[in-house]
């Protein structure tokens, strides 16, 4: 029987707490979850809140409780709900590295919750896609173990030029880097071909993504072309779990799938789950990295932790923002 081994280098050394950099959007969402069906011309009773959002600031919040010591590199406007977000996040331990742009508001994303607790967003990003890439310093990256990016970060402008600049620091500084896939939209916003060519250009060493996302990106077919942008891909299936591929190194070439199932959790609202899940993949994998475990053991821990981090995002209490 033929060892497969995923084409990653292995870097060895003491254990110790892995150091993440995460790239992106840390913005306010207002959360309306009303209590029946909206009715056109007339209001219903429900819940509107406000509290921390953004894909990337969630993913660090989570690596930051997770034990990973973590880095947040974003932008928020020079107003009230800028200054609360990033003590918000600051409290959870995450080092922050905030640009502030003049004249750019914090940004904003309405956040729709259905009755199943499926969302529809509406996004206002402004201060969030205003990160430019020479506000970045490559002391950010010098002991790096990971970046992570969701795709948000590779989109819109200057954010996009950000996102692939913290690419070529982590590189360069031998840091592994992992993508999300984020939200099949704004994915297709310039079309699949360049969505695909954002991700390539990117060469995450673990791609993130929705059943809905990768169908959206590969346009049908099989989920295991995805091993065709990287060596690992986890396919994040909500309550029916998680499919992990793995590009791995043999004689033949082959491939390998891992079906990760999970225990089903009814929940009021999903925000953040994903984010999480990604968090508690990261954090148990590069520990299992640096312990040397055996690759498909490391990797189906991973995907056990992202769900039970997901599981802790769906069950916690959801506390507010408040403003001075």
């Amino acid at each position: 029987m033929l060892a497969l081994v995923p084409t990653l280098p292995v870097r060895r050394g003491s254990p110790r707490s892995p150091r993440v950099v995460v790239l992106g959007d840390l913005v306010l969402d207002v959360v309306v979850a009303p209590e029946r069906g909206l009715v056109t011309a007339t209001d219903v009773p429900g819940r509107v809140a406000l509290r921390q959002g953004g894909s990337a600031a969630t993913t660090a919040r989570w690596l930051a409780r997770l034990g990973a010591r973590t880095s947040l590199i974003t932008a928020v406007g020079r107003d009230a709900p800028g200054r609360a977000l990033l003590e918000a996040v600051r409290g959870d331990g995450v080092t922050l590295h905030a640009s502030r742009p003049a004249g750019r508001r914090t940004g904003r994303i309405a956040v729709i919750v259905g009755a199943t607790g499926e969302r529809s967003f509406v996004a206002d990003r402004s201060a969030a896609d205003a990160l430019p890439p020479e506000d970045l310093s490559a002391a950010w990256f010098a002991r790096a173990d990971l970046l992570h990016l969701p795709m948000y970060s590779l989109l819109g402008e200057p954010l996009g030029s950000a996102g692939r600049r913290a690419v070529e620091l982590a590189r360069a500084s031998k840091a592994l880097v992992s993508l999300d896939l984020a939200s099949a939209v704004p994915l297709l916003t310039d079309g699949r071909r360049a969505a695909w060519d954002r991700v390539a250009r990117a060469a995450p060493d673990v791609l993130f993504t929705t059943l809905a996302e990768a169908q959206a990106l590969l346009g049908g077919g099989s989920a295991e072309r995805l091993l065709d942008l990287a060596p690992i891909a986890v396919v994040k299936r909500g309550a029916k779990g998680a499919t992990v591929l793995v590009r791995a190194r043999s004689s033949a070439g082959g491939r390998v799938r891992f079906e990760i199932a999970t225990r089903p959790i009814e929940a009021a609202d999903t925000t953040g789950a994903g984010d999480a899940f990604d968090a508690g993949f990261l954090v148990s994998w590069l520990r299992a990295r640096q312990d040397g475990t055996q690759v498909s053991i490391a990797l189906q821990r991973a995907a056990l932790a992202g769900h039970r981090a997901a599981a802790r995002q769906l069950t916690a209490p959801r506390l507010e923002l408040t403003f001075a």
